[in-house]
């Protein structure tokens, strides 16, 4: 596993058909089982630290085919040996109980590499075809708290009582319960108010989309200094497509075919269902309020996060996230497995290069005080 003090890595799990982008473009990526046990091979080969698993019950925006996300994930787990792999589950479709008992039996099984990622759902044709309710914004971040407190408590406590708007418990055990200690890693994502207030109190990781140095700043600093108040510590992890060529040139050549070829159609319906679920927030805009189209044709604003170039203006890039606060790089590619060969050869020992030259004058400084 990467040091300690180091920004680890992640990947998206094409465990839905259609890659990473709602474009035409040759993706050399495949949703079906076989790829993704070798990418999962070649990503913890190189260096990456976690994988996350993605949820859909329906087909849209160029997924037509999807992979159950838990099941899924123990199916990769089964053939890696250091990866985590972090598996999406909807508060609703599951039940804290049942979540419970399948990850705490996930956790046994590959000795302590199961998490878990909550996603309170954004797009409510899903929650329509599948006949789930669809409570409004705030109150699916108030149910997903509800649920992660849930989890928590079925980890750590035996004779766990819970009395919540969503959720009841009396006096329930698991047993066993996880191997993981003090519990299994909890990430979620959301940009919105209710989001960063609800990590600011119960989660251990956040996700945030894509954006720019200055604008995560914001974010990061407004959920830590939340958490701090709350008497908690969440990490961050931010979204981000990544580019690597040799030049620079042959990089945003890359962006601007994906973009050119962007499937339209696909995006603008997109772009409509995320605009109606932002109007439903608090501060009527969601996630995606300041995307643009060409930001749309990745779903989560990974252009904007700038990762797009040669493996030394990358890295140095990487280097500067971490500077604001970035714990962690949630990395979509094109072609994943030779994509995800190329960065961790290319630039993930260059990310490792600055972090030491960072650590070796942030030592020196201190000694001169």
């Amino acid at each position: 596993m990467s040091n300690k003090n180091n920004i680890t890595f992640a990947y998206w799990v094409p465990n839905v058909s259609g890659g990473l982008v709602v474009s035409d473009i040759e993706q050399r990526t495949d949703w079906s089982y076989d790829y993704n046990v070798r990418l999962a091979q070649t990503a913890e080969k190189v260096g990456f630290d976690y994988a996350l698993t993605q949820i859909r019950f329906t087909a849209g925006y160029n997924a037509e085919n999807q992979h159950e996300s838990v099941s899924f994930s123990h199916g990769i787990l089964a053939k890696t040996e250091r990866l985590k792999v972090i598996a999406a589950i909807l508060p609703g479709p599951w039940k804290p109980a049942l979540a419970a008992k399948q990850l705490a039996t996930i956790d046994h099984l590959t000795n302590g590499r199961i998490a878990i990622n909550v996603v309170s759902g954004w797009f409510r044709g899903e929650f329509d075809a599948i006949g789930e309710e669809w409570p409004e914004h705030d109150q699916r971040y108030a149910r997903s708290e509800e649920f992660i407190r849930s989890l928590k408590g079925i980890w750590t406590q035996n004779n766990f009582s819970f009395d919540g708007k969503y959720y009841q418990f009396k006096d329930y055990t698991l047993s066993p319960k996880p191997v993981q200690k003090p519990h299994i890693e909890i990430f979620q994502g959301g940009s919105s108010r209710a989001a960063r207030d609800m990590a600011s109190r119960v989660s251990d990781w956040y996700f945030t989309n894509g954006n720019t140095p200055e604008e995560l700043k914001k974010q990061i600093d407004d959920i830590r200094e939340k958490a701090k108040a709350n008497n908690h510590t969440v990490k961050i992890g931010v979204n981000a497509f990544i580019i690597a060529r040799d030049t620079e040139e042959e990089a945003q050549a890359v962006l601007q075919e994906i973009i050119a070829k962007a499937n339209v159609q696909a995006v603008k319906s997109f772009s409509d269902a995320t605009r109606e679920a932002g109007a439903a927030t608090a501060e009527g805009e969601g996630n995606w309020a300041k995307s643009t189209f060409e930001d749309l044709v990745q779903y989560n604003d990974g252009f904007r996060t700038n990762l797009i170039g040669t493996p030394q203006q990358i890295a140095e890039r990487i280097v500067e996230l971490k500077k604001i606060g970035v714990d962690l790089v949630l990395s979509g590619f094109l072609h994943f497995i030779e994509e995800v060969e190329y960065f961790g050869q290319k630039v993930l020992p260059l990310v490792r290069e600055l972090e030491a030259q960072q650590a070796t004058a942030v030592q020196q400084e201190a000694e001169l005080v």
